[in-house]
């Protein structure tokens, strides 16, 4: 009896120490108001707390740099990335200071498109023309404030020959409104929400990125140029040129490997729901998911895809 005691002390204890197969609260960092990652952080929280016993999903606001810094420094467990911003945190790049070691990917899920927007007056036909003018973008530390700078860099400009204002989207908006500011940049998908609104209240145009491509990618090889399509906006009667990227799920690297390949398992399985708050992720597969953006990709993660029969590099 006494053996048989001191190894049900000994089992209970090992189990104590090996700690749950899942973790059971987690943070997800999201975006700025107004934009579409607050929705989408919805239906994931409730997509995961479905998919995990006993899983508690805090949703909170962030931006695609402050959302990889937080998961690299414990203050979040997940949060959504934008591909640009991510790959220079995993190498040290400029705005970090040191490589994250902490931040694996989870899945890539729809294109980012930076777009610019100008009121139709302002006389701004280039980002030469933006000397002088009031430019409103997303708060520092957002991945849209930091293609903006690369943007007016690769132009001649900075920030000391504009009147910079970082704001939310939805204060951009009212600041184009009422004359305060004439562009307005932001990366996000399309339609954007933002845009809309502000287009069915001021006549706006979408600026043309086309001759800024060559020097972005000089800043980051990870920049490429995508399509919005006519009539994505009023008004807007031809295809219009802009900077793209990658927006994607990022995860603490000390999740537990159970935790995060349900969480994986549970979008890839949940597609149309995700769809439902923003249209580009419909048609979204495993092998998209596991699209190679340079961050290695977190155990967990990887497992799913390798029972979908793509192989990953993981952490």
């Amino acid at each position: 009896m006494r053996r048989l005691f001191s190894a049900y002390a000994l089992a209970a204890l090992a189990a104590a120490f090996a700690g749950p197969a899942h973790a059971t609260d987690l943070k997800l960092m999201t975006g700025p108001q107004g934009g579409v990652w607050i929705p989408l952080g919805g239906q994931l929280k409730d997509m995961w707390e479905k998919a995990v016993p006993g899983l508690s999903v805090q949703a909170l606001p962030g931006a695609g740099i402050a959302n990889v810094r937080g998961v690299e420094e414990g203050k979040a467990d997940i949060g959504f990335g934008n591909s640009i911003s991510t790959v220079d945190a995993v190498i040290g790049n400029q705005p970090f200071t040191k490589p994250h070691e902490n931040v694996c990917n989870v899945a890539t899920l729809y294109p980012q498109y930076f777009q610019v927007v100008v009121r139709a007056d302002a006389g701004i036909n280039s980002v030469k023309d933006f000397k002088g003018k009031g430019v409103s973008t997303q708060q520092r530390g957002n991945t849209g404030e930091l293609i903006t700078q690369h943007l007016l860099r690769v132009h001649g400009l900075s920030y000391n020959d504009v009147k910079m204002s970082f704001v939310s989207y939805t204060d951009s908006v009212s600041q184009l409104q009422d004359g305060h500011a004439h562009v307005f940049t932001l990366g996000t998908t399309i339609p954007s929400g933002a845009v809309m609104d502000l287009a069915s209240a001021r006549e706006v145009r979408l600026l043309d990125l086309s001759d800024s491509l060559e020097g972005m990618r000089k800043i980051n090889p990870g920049y490429t140029l995508v399509t919005v399509p006519k009539g994505t906006y009023p008004k807007q009667d031809k295809d219009v040129k802009v900077i793209g990227y990658a927006t994607h799920i990022v995860a603490s690297c000390k999740l537990p490997a159970d935790t995060v390949y349900t969480m994986t398992k549970a979008m890839a399985q949940n597609i149309p729901t995700l769809a439902s708050v923003n249209k580009a992720i419909a048609g979204l597969t495993p092998k998209d998911m596991a699209e190679d953006i340079g961050v290695p990709f977190h155990p967990g993660a990887a497992r799913f895809y390798k029972e979908a029969g793509i192989q990953v590099k993981a952490r």
